[in-house]
C-alpha cells in the first residue's frame, strides 16, 4: 500500500480487476464495442454480499460520478447495461430486505442511535483509539477513501425528491460537507489531506482493487438509495443514522489519530466532523427527518429501513476489519 502520489487530479480512474463472470463480462462490454453485457441470470444467482456482484454494482454506479479512462461517457445510460445494474440491485435490496427488522417505526430505529453502547467488542473507532497501529489506520483510511473522496455526492441525489423544511435542511447540511464556498475545506480534499499525512495515494479510486466486498457494499447502498427517487426515505434514514453516530465514532479515530502520530491533517478531518457532525445531527432529526415525515408520513418504514441497513452494513464492514486486525492479518484484499 505505497503511495505514488500526493495530488488528485480530476481524472478517471482505471478499471479495476475483475472478481468473477458478472464483473469480468461487465468489463468486457464496456470496453469492447459490441460486446454484451453479462446475462441476467448470472446477477439473480449471484452471492448478494460477494465481492463479484458488488464490483459489478459499483462499477455501473461509478458511471454516474467519474466513469472509468478507456470508458465512454454516454455508457452511463446505456440501456443495454439498465437489465444488468436492476438485476443487481434487486438481488441486493432483496438480501437488505431480509437482513434487517421490517416496519419499524422511527423512535425504534433511533432510539438505539441515540445511547452509545458500553460494548466496544464490535467497534473499529474503539480499536483504533486504544489498540490500532499506524498500518491499520491506513487500512482504514484506503477503504473509506471510496466514500469520503467523494463525500456527500450520493446524498445530493435526494435535494430534488425533497420539499419544505427537508430540502431546507439537507442543503445547509451538504453545504457545510462541499466546504461552505471554501474549496480547501471541502470534506473530500480535507480527507485528501489525511490521506496524504498516512502517506496514501490520493487518486480518486485508486484502492477500489483492494476493497473487499463489505467496504464496496456500504458505498453502493449509498449510490442505490440515491439513484432511485422510490428510496427516498431510505437516503433520508441511513443519512440521519450517519449523522447520529458520527460525532462520537469520529471523536475516537481523532484520539487513535494523535495516539499513533498520524499527522495534523488526519486528526483535523475527524475532529471537524465531531463538532461539523454534531450540529448536523440536530439539523437532520429535526429538519430534514421530520420534515419529511410531516410531508410524506407513510414513507416512515422506509426511514427507519434506512437507518437499519446502515448499521447492519456498518457492523458486516466492521467484522471483517476486525477479524483481519485480530488474527493479524491485512483487511485489504492484495493489490
Amino acid at each position: 500500500m505505497t503511495a505514488t502520489t500526493t495530488e488528485r487530479p480530476f481524472a478517471a480512474p482505471s478499471l479495476p480487476s475483475p472478481r468473477g463472470p458478472l464483473s469480468a463480462g461487465l468489463f468486457a462490454a464496456l470496453t469492447t464495442p459490441g460486446q454484451a453485457p453479462p446475462p441476467v441470470a448470472g446477477a439473480t444467482a449471484a452471492d448478494p454480499y460477494g465481492d463479484d456482484l458488488h464490483l459489478a454494482l459499483y462499477a455501473l454506479y461509478e458511471l454516474h460520478y467519474r466513469g472509468f479512462d478507456g470508458v465512454a461517457d454516454d455508457r452511463e445510460w446505456d440501456p443495454a447495461l439498465m437489465p444488468l445494474r436492476q438485476a443487481l440491485e434487486e438481488r441486493f435490496l432483496a438480501a437488505l430486505r431480509a437482513g434487517v427488522p421490517g416496519g419499524r417505526s422511527v423512535d425504534d430505529a433511533f432510539g438505539e442511535l441515540l445511547v452509545e453502547s458500553t460494548d466496544h467488542s464490535d467497534s473499529v473507532a474503539y480499536f483504533l483509539e486504544h489498540d490500532g497501529d499506524l498500518g491499520q489506520i491506513r487500512e482504514y483510511a484506503a477503504l473509506r477513501s471510496l466514500y469520503h473522496l467523494k463525500e456527500a455526492d450520493p446524498h445530493a441525489w435526494v435535494i430534488p425528491r425533497l420539499s419544505g423544511r427537508a430540502k431546507a435542511g439537507m442543503v445547509a447540511i451538504e453545504y457545510d460537507e462541499f466546504g461552505a464556498g471554501r474549496a480547501e475545506r471541502i470534506h473530500a480534499q480535507l480527507f485528501a489531506d489525511l490521506m496524504t499525512d498516512l502517506g496514501l495515494d490520493t487518486r480518486y479510486g485508486y484502492y477500489l482493487d483492494a476493497a473487499p466486498a463489505p467496504a464496496l457494499a456500504v458505498v453502493n447502498m449509498m449510490t442505490l438509495f440515491g439513484l432511485r427517487r422510490a428510496l427516498r426515505g431510505a437516503l433520508v434514514g441511513h443519512f440521519a443514522c450517519v449523522e447520529v453516530t458520527s460525532s462520537p465514532g469520529s471523536r475516537r479515530l481523532a484520539a487513535a489519530m494523535r495516539r499513533t502520530g498520524a499527522g495534523a491533517a488526519a486528526e483535523r478531518f475527524y475532529a471537524e466532523h465531531v463538532e461539523a457532525d454534531a450540529v448536523h445531527e440536530q439539523v437532520v432529526r429535526r429538519e430534514v427527518m421530520g420534515g419529511l415525515l410531516a410531508d410524506e408520513p407513510h414513507l416512515e418504514p422506509d426511514v427507519a429501513f434506512g437507518a437499519d441497513v446502515t448499521t447492519h452494513l456498518e457492523n458486516r464492514l466492521s467484522a471483517h476489519l476486525l477479524d483481519a486486525w485480530r488474527a493479524g492479518r491485512t483487511a485489504l484484499r492484495p493489490l
